[in-house]
């Protein structure tokens, strides 16, 4: 509890430090001095605090996703991008956008967690058809279902030259998030909190269906719970900043590692740790190339696979 606590602490201080990183100059003397007009208390409240609220809601349902999904489909290499949910949450933002493109934000993003929920039970239903005699083959699988959906909605936003829109969808960037436009990532947050609250029926089915009816569980509901909340997180996120590649994946592994499997205990850490290394990531991506900004997509990618590489040469080093 007192490691979580000092987490927690930190994810708060890089919180307190994104407040006050960009190119406006907002600091707590110009917030004191009130000089011009109050424009950096204006920057603050409109752009700075609703878009650090956005990563931390964002970074934590984003990480909380990938765990439960680990849980569901039993493999510690899945999460939302390697698994065709975040392609099929952009395919169902473009159907949204050609179809009913006058219905609010919140029509779209429920379409969108529609088609999400159909990617992903398509990528567990081939799960069943393929005899999986390797770890790596699960992601394999689903990253190339995500590369199949992905072409498929490319080809349709060339059509409908809704290219550069499919571009700014999928490319994770809390740069153009103002107070107003962000409020759906707390959707997210309580997804989060549903899942904490089903942690030892996600813990349970995680060991498999025959164990999980042997102690009386239903584990389809499980099943379609767990579907059903990944879904709404990854469309949410889509739709508010983007897609945010390898969280899901390497915080729920790196917190494994620390804590264990016992989902009850890892639900808190993995949120934390989720919003601590996206506001780490964003504010690294804000100062690289000062006064320019690199997308947060670019830095977690980048950072990801090398996270990524690690986890999967430790684990084939375990296993011979």
């Amino acid at each position: 509890m007192r490691l979580l606590i000092l987490a927690v602490m930190a994810t708060l201080a890089l919180a307190a430090i994104s407040l006050f990183v960009g190119v406006s100059d907002v600091s707590v003397a110009t917030l004191l001095s009130g000089s011009s007009e109050g424009r950096a208390m204006q920057v603050l409240l409109i752009s700075r605090v609703p878009r650090t609220l956005a990563i931390i809601l964002a970074g934590s349902s984003m990480a909380v996703a990938g765990l439960v999904m680990q849980m569901v489909v039993r493999n510690r290499f899945v999460e939302p991008s390697t698994a065709g949910t975040t392609e099929s949450a952009s395919l169902g933002f473009l159907v949204a956008t050609i179809f009913v493109p006058g219905w609010p934000l919140m029509g779209k993003m429920l379409i969108s967690a529609g088609f999400a929920l159909a990617g992903t039970a398509l990528f567990l239903r081939i799960l069943r058809a393929v005899p999986l005699r390797d770890v790596m083959l699960v992601p394999l699988v689903g990253i190339m279902l995500g590369g199949i959906i992905g072409a498929v909605t490319s080809f349709f936003a060339y059509r409908f030259e809704l290219l550069p829109s499919l571009l700014a969808w999928t490319m994770g960037d809390f740069s153009g998030i103002l107070r107003g436009n962000y409020e759906l990532l707390w959707i997210g947050l309580g997804c989060g909190v549903l899942a904490y609250i089903f942690a030892d029926r996600f813990t349970v089915a995680g060991m498999g269906k025959d164990f999980t009816t042997n102690l009386g569980l239903n584990y389809q509901q499980v099943m379609v719970l767990g579907l059903v909340l990944v879904s709404l997180i990854s469309a949410v996120v889509l739709v508010s900043a983007g897609s945010i590649p390898f969280l899901g994946l390497i915080i729920p592994n790196l917190v494994s590692l620390m804590v264990g499997d016992n989902m009850r205990r890892t639900v808190p850490w993995v949120a934390v740790m989720g919003a601590g290394f996206v506001l780490a990531c964003d504010i690294l991506g804000r100062l690289i190339r000062y006064p320019y900004e690199i997308p947060i997509s670019v830095v977690v990618g980048v950072i990801g696979s090398a996270i990524f590489l690690y986890l999967l040469l430790r684990t084939r080093r375990h296993a011979a």
